[in-house]
């Protein structure tokens, strides 16, 4: 059963689904880097989190630098570049972690979604939201559910009719639908974003 047959079960998502691409999930195996990519593009256009990664990458000879490398870059660099203070501490402490706890694809893979948000959580700077991210866009995992990304809370706003008024009512009403879409609920994400042209895949590296 493709993705597609099994959301289309749901009336209000079918209409998305018949009307827009079919998804795919890719798999990056710089896991790291992918991540320094996420907080680089953290609160910020998709225009300006572009420039800034070029000018990461340029850091590098726009190569993608290693975590020895990026842990080696004076904190004066990366704040030259344009990034913020939190944001050059919290990517060379993605750096660190690589070297000291382990961010390997193959490691990452063994691992279920709720045992990665553990381990990469532990991270100062990255948090549930963007370890969902990475779930989907970097480790092509199928079945996840962003219910804090304020994209799929106004896309599932409008198209359920959900009161926004509450908002532990609105958590719970959107699990309890969201339950339906599994395991393929990576992919309602990916409609629900692009229904309100916000997809966080744009900014992902």
């Amino acid at each position: 059963m493709t993705y597609t047959t099994h959301l289309s079960k749901d009336k209000k998502l079918k209409k998305l689904i018949e009307s827009r691409q079919v998804f795919t999930l890719d798999q990056k195996k710089a896991v790291y880097l992918h991540l320094c990519g996420s907080i680089i593009s953290q609160q910020l256009s998709t225009k300006v989190a572009d420039v800034i990664w070029k000018r990461f990458l340029a850091l590098y000879e726009k190569k993608g630098p290693s975590p020895e490398q990026i842990l080696a870059t004076p904190h004066e660099t990366l704040r030259s570049i344009g990034l913020s203070n939190a944001k050059a501490s919290y990517i060379q402490n993605v750096a660190k972690f690589a070297l000291e706890q382990g961010m390997e694809w193959q490691q990452l893979k063994k691992m279920d979604n709720e045992a990665v948000i553990v381990h990469l959580t532990q991270i100062k700077g990255v948090g549930r939201w963007t370890t969902e991210m990475l779930l989907m866009f970097a480790l092509g995992r199928e079945d996840v559910f962003a219910v804090d990304d304020l994209g799929i809370q106004q896309a599932m706003i409008n198209l359920y009719k959900l009161d926004s008024a509450d908002k532990k009512k609105l958590r719970e009403d959107m699990l309890r639908i969201s339950a339906k879409w599994s395991p393929y609920r990576s992919y309602a994400c990916l409609h629900l974003w692009r229904w309100k042209d916000n997809s966080p895949a744009k900014k992902e590296k």
